[in-house]
């Protein structure tokens, strides 16, 4: 996307609060687009939970989503508008979210700051209940916050608040969707897919797999994978497919790769980077990645395992 949405957005929900008055998290119970509806407010809600935080009623507006996010709040609004399918990947304005989310324990009783849980491991021990930390991250399993219709998740750790996850989708047991990132349609997610990268209607990204995205190294390059593409079992890229690519099992195509084309030129990955009906593959007797024209079926998504009941 090359212009994000300028609509306002809205959402009432429960904050867990700090000690210190830190916003750890919010699950927003209402939110939509446009301008709240008339009558909508914060929900009545102050109290103290078993470990030692507040939950408290909250309502965001945020004026214009093409604006960055001004607080947690705010980051926490625009990544379940993602996941609940309000607005696609990089349609909204995300800058700077990582210095606006603080990294916390997500366990059993709800988000702690990451220097309290042993405190609250104390406390709740104290009161009979073992305090059970499931990871220590800047965003929660989407699960926890938005259960998609539609989708299924073998492993909902797997599968960061903000993704975007299509009717269709499938996400197997070792797939892994980050924020900002998702499927457009039926998909089979059995590999990694980064921030930031969309997955077209149709496509399999086969298991061990990986796309690479854009939050380290310097990539600026926004990766993308069109429609009834199919990423082989311990594949990878660095550039986007067009519609109906392959790349098969084991082969990793980065955007500096040399790939021999069938006139025995060589040139970049990068050269060919979002073009349609391309099969990639390492030639197996001498080495080399190579590159060809393709056409017809790989075999396609099972229907039955998509479907959207």
């Amino acid at each position: 996307m090359s212009e994000f949405l300028t609509d306002a957005a809205w959402g009432v929900g429960v904050a867990t609060v700090g000690a210190d008055g830190t916003v750890l998290d919010v699950w927003f119970t209402r939110l939509g687009l446009g301008e709240a509806p008339t009558g909508v407010a914060a929900p009545d809600i102050d109290r103290t939970t078993p470990a030692g935080t507040t939950s408290k009623g909250v309502a965001v507006l945020v004026k214009s989503l093409a604006e960055e996010p001004v607080d947690t709040a705010d980051v926490y609004l625009r990544l379940h508008l993602l996941s609940h399918r309000f607005v696609i990947p990089h349609s909204i304005n995300l800058a700077g979210i990582f210095g606006l989310l603080p990294n916390n324990a997500w366990t059993n009783f709800g988000p702690l700051p990451a220097d309290g849980v042993n405190a609250a491991r104390l406390k709740l021990r104290a009161e009979g209940h073992v305090l059970e930390v499931k990871s220590l991250d800047k965003f929660p399993p989407m699960a926890d916050y938005v259960t998609p219709t539609g989708v299924r998740i073998a492993d909902a750790s797997r599968v960061r608040l903000g993704a975007h996850l299509a009717k269709g989708t499938t996400v197997m047991h070792e797939g892994f969707v980050n924020f900002n990132a998702g499927t457009l349609g039926n998909s089979m997610v059995e590999g990694r897919i980064s921030a930031g990268v969309l997955v077209g209607d149709g496509s399999d990204i086969g298991g061990g797999s990986s796309i690479m995205g854009t939050l380290s190294g310097g990539g600026k390059q926004v990766i993308s994978i069109g429609e009834r593409c199919l990423l082989g079992a311990n594949a990878g890229i660095g550039i986007s497919l067009g519609d109906n690519c392959v790349v098969a099992a084991g082969c990793y195509v980065t955007a500096g790769s040399k790939v021999t084309l069938p006139d025995g030129t060589v040139v970049k990955a990068a050269t060919l980077s979002g073009k349609d009906n391309l099969q990639f593959w390492t030639n197996t007797q001498t080495g080399v990645l190579e590159v060809r024209p393709r056409s017809g079926t790989w075999g396609e998504l099972n229907a039955a395992l998509h479907s959207a009941q």
